[in-house]
């Protein structure tokens, strides 16, 4: 049985709002979230050219970094890339040259330490995906340290989205620690989510000892609610490396197909740099049901208000195809009056 059969019945509460319906249906502000989680006014985002998975990217990694505004002197950091399962005739997981590009170039600027951790989601196995996929390699031969979130020591956080109606998420203490997490998704779309970006690779942080495989109990209470219990209870400051040299489209996260971009994405902004990868994707963020809800206290969707740094959105967006009942995502949302 394949990952999309396993998990459909229990999620098929979370597809509703992206598919089959003109226009996704807003939930009230929670008002603990907003008051716990207040977005910028303006969200610096930066486009790069990368054609290639190379040495040239540490330099390219430094440059988006700087440009977006990072700062990591002095900090602790953690690299969550998206890693899922291995086939060796797809695209699925973050490429293993650009997570060690991006912990040489923060080692360069001044971090204290840059960890890889991630607990996937689907295969259990996490050396086997490390040394199929050639993570195993990359990190040993820069010195680079990996830890597994599915088995991480864990403590509960009060749910500041309650979207899943969970009162406490817990929170593997490699993340809780962090002076800084870094998402490194790939660019991919997602057969119940729409997109899966830096927002959604957040499911990878959540233990698989306490919430299954893969996650059963996040998606049993729906996808885009725990993207959005997630995403606001997070308790560490963030950044977002979005991985479009080579993304996926069609049946993604792991059916899918590549779809070469040459891209890469920066921002401290989830939900700007999501909106902004989506855009790059031929898709309206505005019809992703998470990131439409999260524009209203997480960050912005709107392009008025997200600084374009780097390179023109216009140079690389290309429409990524969808799967039967996803097309919707790329029709303007109207309205009346």
């Amino acid at each position: 049985m394949d990952r999309r059969k396993f998990v459909r019945t229990a999620a098929l509460a979370s597809i509703a709002p992206v598919m089959g319906c003109d226009r996704p249906t807003l939930l009230p502000p929670q008002p603990w979230s907003l008051d716990a989680v207040r977005k910028p006014d303006l969200s610096p985002v930066a486009v790069l050219a990368a054609d290639a998975y190379d040495g040239r990217l540490v330099d390219i990694v430094r440059r988006g970094a700087q440009l977006a505004g990072l700062d990591v002197s002095g900090k602790r950091v953690v690299l969550k890339p998206n890693f899922v399962e291995f086939d060796p005739g797809a695209v699925i997981n973050t490429n293993p040259v650009l997570i060690t590009a991006t912990l040489e170039a923060l080692r360069s600027m001044g971090a204290t330490s840059v960890v890889v951790a991630e607990g996937t989601g689907h295969r259990r196995d996490t050396e086997y995906i490390m040394t199929a996929s050639g993570l195993y390699d990359a990190l040993r031969d820069i010195g680079g340290r990996y830890i597994d979130l599915n088995g991480d020591a864990v403590r509960p956080f009060r749910s500041l989205g309650q979207y899943t109606g969970l009162g406490e998420l817990w929170l593997p203490e490699t993340v809780a620690g962090a002076d800084l997490l870094v998402s490194m998704p790939k660019m991919k779309t997602h057969h119940w989510a729409g997109v899966t970006l830096s927002m959604k690779n957040l499911f990878g942080i959540m233990p698989g000892a306490i919430y299954g495989w893969p996650k059963n109990v996040l998606h049993v209470r729906g996808i885009h609610q725990s993207i959005m219990d997630i995403n606001a209870t997070l308790p560490v400051p963030r950044f977002n490396i979005v991985d479009g040299i080579v993304g996926m489209e069609g049946n993604g996260p792991i059916q899918g197909t590549a779809r070469q971009s040459g891209v890469l994405v920066f921002g401290a902004d989830p939900v700007a740099v999501d909106a902004t990868a989506a855009r790059l994707m031929g898709i309206d963020p505005a019809r992703v049901w998470y990131i439409l809800q999260a524009d209203r206290f997480l960050g912005n969707i709107d392009d008025a208000v997200i600084e374009q740094r780097g390179e023109p959105i216009t140079r690389f967006a290309q429409d990524y195809a969808l799967i039967e009942g996803m097309q919707n995502l790329r029709q303007p949302i109207t309205t009346s009056g």
